[in-house]
């Protein structure tokens, strides 16, 4: 005999924009001390940071639209 399945969990509330907004921060450390480190002819490190601050930036203003329209 089988059993009934059990209802699904409800999801759990995160702070998505709170996780996002750390990630940035920490990535802003990184290009600011990476700019301070790196030689000026190997610029690859400070794009990578760069980079990584403008998505996490995208991704704090997606999240708040979403939070918004829900």
């Amino acid at each position: 005999m089988t059993e009934p399945r059990r209802p699904d969990p409800e999801p759990l509330k995160t702070q998505d924009a709170l996780t996002v907004l750390i990630g940035t921060a920490l990535w802003a450390v990184a290009l600011a001390v990476t700019a301070l480190v790196i030689r000026p002819d190997d610029s690859q490190p400070i794009l990578t940071c760069a980079a990584g601050v403008g998505l996490g930036l995208f991704g704090l203003l997606y999240i708040r639209r979403r939070n918004s329209r829900l």
